[in-house]
């Protein structure tokens, strides 16, 4: 699953990544949280005249997606995460898989080991090459009865690469570069079009910093929070002792 990543870059580079005309100002944000606003890349409705860069505009949406025929959210779950594999098959969800997929920058995300059902261990995972990445998102409009509006959104998983199974199962899905377009075209591109997509990204893509119980609280926002501690032994669900093999290797 993903339920806290960060976007460190600078808005001129994410602009030039993803490929956008315009997008206001932010500052690095190292510990974004559900419920808070987080930025969407969505495909727009006609290319600038004369202009060479795809039609894309950056969304700020509720992360916490809430689909549109739900009338109370009292009592609905909050969700943060889709299962990439399920998606296209539930109510919540088909309509988004259809009609509203998108792309969410991010400089990684963090990940928890535990044991039992305690967290253990946090981990600080990133490319181990730095840069920007993109995981794919849905957004969906929504309305209250008294005529509020805000977009929400979720991040897609899928299974984790094998050189991270040893801290989760699960993992955001990374959409590479060349395939946002196709990624992000609902018109011409039908889930089934994009499945192949969805996948885990390659092993070795990542790599895991294990950090201190301080990304554990949401007020923490500091660069501190990445900050590397004493790697603790590795473990499987299990509880056993795990350790990647030779390319596998994480540190």
């Amino acid at each position: 699953m993903c339920g806290r990543f960060s976007l460190l870059d600078p808005p001129e580079e994410v602009m030039s990544y993803f490929g956008l005309m315009e997008l206001d100002d932010f500052p690095p944000r190292y510990n974004i949280a559900p419920t808070q606003p987080i930025l969407m890349i969505i495909a727009g409705e006609t290319p600038p005249p004369g202009s060479n860069r795809p039609d894309r505009r950056a969304l700020l949406v509720r992360w916490g997606f809430i689909p549109g025929w739900v009338k109370d959210t009292a009592n609905y779950p909050l969700m943060i995460n889709a299962r990439s594999e399920t998606a296209i098959d539930k109510a919540s969800f088909k309509a988004a898989m259809r009609h509203r997929r998108a792309l969410i920058p991010a400089s990684g995300f963090y990940e928890w080991r535990r044991d039992g059902k305690a967290k253990s261990q946090a981990y600080w995972v990133r490319p181990r090459n730095g840069g920007i990445i993109a995981f794919a998102g849905l957004y969906e409009p929504w309305g209250n009865a008294e005529g509020s509006e805000m977009d929400t959104g979720a991040i897609l998983t899928t299974s984790s690469s094998e050189d991270l199974r040893f801290i989760h199962d699960r993992m955001p899905v990374v959409i590479e570069q060349k395939n946002f377009t196709r990624w992000l075209d609902c018109k011409s591109q039908e889930p089934r079009h994009v499945a192949d997509l969805m996948k885990p990204a390659q092993a070795d893509f990542f790599e895991a910093i294990p950090v201190s119980e301080k990304v554990n609280h949401v007020a923490n926002t500091g660069p501190e929070i990445q900050d590397r501690v004493i790697e603790p032994a590795k473990q499987s669900a299990r509880g056993k002792s795990y350790e990647p093999e030779g390319q596998l290797k994480l540190f």
